[in-house]
């Protein structure tokens, strides 16, 4: 485990909010000391939560866009789409591929903008996409191609956690950023099961009203559903959301770098390490969540269970875990944790596969079930511990390297590593993203236990990896 935080040294002056600053609503700031003790109790912890709470909504709803195909395509062909498994996979997987690119693009132009500004901007712009798809649905003849275009730009929404995750950690101090980063992710996350579980609810009936379009007829059970409002619902919260966050959250110019200084991750071990983890952790949830109501239908619908009762309720536990694991890393060390995550993954995964119909066994639903919903909460345990993990190393490795150099070049030391801790969270989440795409074009491309047990292969050098640089004795990062 990593030792107590270095204390700063600062003038009497310092410790005190700057009388020239301003931390109100809307507001860029310049000065910001959350280590400081006095700073943080008479204004940080204020300004942090308000930024917190605001940061919340804006991401859950860039996952409800990333996600709302996950549950577009188990009701297509009902309506008279008339596609392959295989396709409906691969509408599926799409929003993974623009997802994680998006959030490469993401890390590195929020500290640019401002994150205040390009909360507001990247949360506008997610409207197009689900009025698009709106309108698409309601026509049965709307190409596979176009229908693979919107799923393209609804991946952008996930984008958003790249920069959300990178700023809300420069606003906490060292010793609440695994809770904060828990509480951000965490239930930014909640987004899949929300849309997961709205959606399938809102299409059932006209809720919305003429404005969004007639019904069309479900074949499979003989009704009306209104498919198109699992899309057009979100158009006034994310309008709402915007507002709220151009007008409340602050811009942290501290935090503000241009691309040449974040690039510096590029040449850092353990950038690349961490990503490997975040890899297994996010990568699984998302990657299972995406799937997971296709797998239901495919395999388990023939005896009665529906995909929409079911599939939310993984990520909704894998999203509440991920604070969990955040709050217990802080206890006992984000390493340990992770171990946890990956060990309990693996032993998860072994249960599904076990559950899972076979020639003529038509397998265990509710024990596949089980597997699935304990692999979500290990996965939500992991990306908690992972992002406390990664402002730890970068910030004890660079405290060290400005020990005994006094109180300036301490101070520059970290803000030097809060920026590359930033930039590190933000691309980590970018390929781990690609899980979304990876898992369920698996799924599509071979059978479903052969991918299972790759994916625990991989969990196996995640733990490796894990306990040599981060959790065993005399570890070159203990975090």
């Amino acid at each position: 485990m990593a030792g107590p935080a270095p204390t700063p040294t600062a003038t009497p002056q310092r410790l005190r909010p700057h009388p020239a600053e301003s931390y109100g609503p809307g507001t860029s700031i310049g000065e910001w000391r959350p280590e400081y003790p006095d700073f943080w109790q008479a204004t940080g912890r204020r300004v942090a939560r308000r930024n917190l709470w605001v940061s919340i909504p804006a991401l859950m709803l860039g996952f409800v866009v990333w996600q709302v195909w996950s549950v577009t395509v188990v009701r297509l062909n009902d309506v008279g789409f008339g596609f392959s498994k295989a396709q409906l996979f691969w509408l599926t997987a799409i929003p993974g591929l623009t997802g994680g690119t998006f959030r490469i693009l993401y890390t590195f132009i929020g500290p640019i903008v401002g994150e205040r500004k390009f909360t507001a901007l990247s949360t506008i712009v997610l409207v197009a996409p689900m009025l698009w798809l709106g309108c698409a649905l309601q026509d049965t003849g709307t190409p596979y191609g176009e229908l693979a275009l919107i799923a393209a730009v609804c991946g952008i929404g996930g984008a958003n956690f790249a920069s959300s995750m990178a700023n809300i950690g420069f606003f906490f101090p060292r010793r609440e950023k695994g809770t904060a980063n828990g509480l951000n992710g965490g239930l930014g996350n909640l987004g899949v099961s929300v849309v997961q579980l709205v959606a399938p609810l809102v299409v059932t009936a006209g809720v919305l009203g003429p404005p969004a379009g007639g019904p069309q007829r479900d074949a499979k059970q003989g009704n009306d559903i209104w498919l198109q409002n699992g899309a057009f619902l979100w158009v006034l919260p994310l309008v709402v959301t915007a507002l709220l966050a151009w007008f409340l959250m602050n811009d942290l110019t501290v935090a503000a770098a241009p691309f040449r200084e974040q690039k510096v991750i590029f040449r850092r071990k353990h950038n690349w390490l961490m990503t490997w983890l975040y890899v297994g952790t996010f990568g699984s949830f998302i990657g299972f969540a995406a799937g997971l109501p296709l797998l239901i239908k495919n395999d388990f619908e023939v005896q009665g269970h529906q995909a929409t009762t079911y599939a939310w309720i993984g990520p909704f536990i894998g999203a509440l875990m991920r604070w969990a694991g955040g709050r217990l890393a802080d206890r006992i060390g984000g390493a340990r944790v992770t171990m946890l995550s990956f060990t309990g993954m693996a032993g998860a995964l072994v249960v599904v596969i076990a559950a899972l119909p076979s020639g003529g066994d038509r397998g265990s639903f509710w024990t596949f079930f089980a597997g699935f919903l304990a692999a979500f909460a290990f996965s939500g345990l992991g990306n908690g511990s992972t992002f406390r993990q990664i402002p730890v190393i970068f910030r004890d490795r660079h405290m060290q390297e400005a020990e005994g150099r006094g109180a300036e070049a301490q101070a520059a030391a970290l803000r030097q590593s809060e920026m590359e801790a930033g930039a590190v969270t933000g691309f980590s989440s970018a390929i781990a993203a690609y899980g979304f795409f990876f898992i369920p074009a698996m799924f599509a491309a071979m059978p479903v236990p052969h991918a299972l047990w790759l994916f625990i292969g991989f969990y196996a050098t995640c733990l490796a990896l894990c306990w040599w640089f981060y959790a065993r004795e005399g570890a070159e990062a203990p975090s």
